[in-house]
C-alpha cells in the first residue's frame, strides 16, 4: 500500500495532501494525460479531475487578482449613412470566438448573438 495513502475503519481510501497535489500538478502539464496518470496510481480519472477543479477554483481567484487588467485605447468614427450601408457588412455565419479565463477556455462557433457572449461571460464570472 501508498505510505502516502490512509485507511482506518472506513473502507473508503483517502489520499494524503501531498499526493493530490503532486497528481494534480502532473496532470496540469502540458500533454499530460489525466487517465494515464489517474491509472498509473490506481484512482478513478473522474477523481483526479475532481481534485483538479478543486485546485483550479481556489487558485483561479488570485492568479486573477495578481494580474491586473490591460486598458486598450478605443477611438469611435462616425460615419455619414451613405457610407454606412456601404461598410456595414452582414455578420459571416461560421467564425470562432474564443476567451481564456484563467486555466479555461471558452471556444463559440458559428453564429453568436449578443446574449449568448454575455450569458457564457456572467457564468464565468460566477465561476471565478
Amino acid at each position: 500500500m501508498d505510505k502516502r495513502v490512509t485507511s482506518g475503519k472506513d473502507t473508503r481510501r483517502k489520499h494524503s495532501e501531498a499526493l493530490k497535489q503532486e497528481l494534480v500538478e502532473r496532470s496540469l502539464e502540458p500533454g499530460a494525460s489525466v487517465a494515464a496518470i489517474a491509472q498509473q496510481h490506481g484512482i478513478n480519472a473522474n477523481l483526479l479531475f475532481n481534485w483538479r477543479r478543486l485546485h483550479l477554483r481556489v487558485g483561479a481567484p488570485a492568479a486573477l487578482a495578481a494580474a491586473s487588467p490591460t486598458l486598450l485605447p478605443v477611438t469611435v468614427q462616425t460615419v455619414p449613412a451613405a457610407k454606412a450601408a456601404k461598410v456595414m457588412a452582414p455578420r459571416p455565419s461560421t467564425g470562432v470566438i474564443e476567451i481564456d479565463v484563467g486555466s479555461t477556455r471558452v471556444r463559440l462557433r458559428g453564429p453568436v448573438d449578443e446574449d449568448s457572449v454575455r450569458c457564457v461571460l456572467r457564468l464565468l464570472g460566477a465561476i471565478a
